[in-house]
């Protein structure tokens, strides 16, 4: 297994903005748990980021967000990406969209992308779909993901589980894993 840790979202809108996740900041010790766990282990981290301009088609359903000129878009401070750390920036639902991720992945020699942050409904479902398609396998940390709401997180959860195949672990099973991994 060569897997690299995707923290999808945990930027300023999503933590503390306007379309932030009521668990948003419940998820931050334990995405960082992960990533020190990765770093130490040379795992790839890699962050998807939001970042718009003002006439992309999602902000007709969510109003301006992670504007391209605004502080919404950075990774929260409690994440902030290591030096080694890869910083991609989305401007759709899915990390694979039109952002260079599929190559780094495929660069690096990934074939397992473990999925952190939020929303569980939205950004990561739709990641997942797409690294479902290009072939990854999937593992979603439960309780390194958020939703608007506690039946979003746990409608998502089952569906990628039933629909891509995704192993759906505990941050303390993931942990384990990393810990198995040769660096």
């Amino acid at each position: 297994m060569r897997p690299a840790i995707l923290v999808i979202d945990m930027i300023h809108e999503f933590v503390h903005g306007r379309l932030k996740s009521p668990d948003a900041e419940k998820i931050v010790p334990v995405i960082n748990k992960l990533l020190i766990k990765a770093r130490e282990k040379n795992v790839p981290v890699i962050y998807l980021c939001d970042k718009h301009f003002p006439f992309d088609h999602e902000l007709k359903i969510w109003g301006e967000h992670a504007l391209y000129n605004s502080s919404e878009n950075r990774v929260i401070d409690e994440l902030k990406p290591g030096e080694n750390d890869i910083v991609l920036y989305k401007r759709n639902y899915s990390g694979f969209r039109d952002t260079g991720l599929l190559n780094v992945l495929r660069d690096l020699g990934i074939d397992t992308v473990i999925l952190t942050g939020i929303h569980t409904h939205i950004c990561v479902l739709h990641t997942a779909w797409d690294a479902f398609y290009y072939g990854f396998n999937l593992i979603i940390v439960r309780d390194a993901v958020a939703a608007f709401s506690r039946e979003d997180h746990e409608y998502a959860l089952g569906y990628m589980e039933k629909i891509y195949g995704a192993k759906i672990l505990s941050s303390e099973e993931v942990v384990k894993i990393l810990d198995n991994i040769d660096d």
